[in-house]
């Protein structure tokens, strides 16, 4: 069986070529891990958007004043079930007492 070997694409990607005498069963998973990999690779872009939006929003509400430190933790008590938010109040507020702050 040849050696693969692999070059440097335009785009700074490591590019890697297949043999063209492999068995069909190897080039058709080989064409999936590519397919997988573009994937997660368009996902990742994706996710990086999205942390630039959010980003920008946050900075959006600190510009009109509000305090983005208590609106995050706002989102992230909102992501909670309301059970499971309001046994971490509880243990909160028991804590606060137990150390003379409520």
């Amino acid at each position: 069986m040849p050696v693969s070997s692999s070059r440097i694409a335009d785009d700074g990607h490591t590019q890697i070529e297949i043999p063209v005498d492999l068995p069909i069963a190897h080039r058709a998973g080989d064409d999936r891990l590519r397919l997988l990999i573009e994937r997660v690779e368009r996902l990742e872009e994706e996710k990086k958007s999205i942390a630039d939006d959010i980003r920008d929003v946050y900075a959006e509400m600190k510009a009109v004043g509000y305090e983005t430190r208590i609106a995050r933790q706002i989102v992230r008590l909102r992501k909670m079930k309301p059970d499971d938010r309001r046994e971490m109040e509880a243990i909160l507020d028991t804590y606060k007492c137990a150390l003379g702050l409520g």
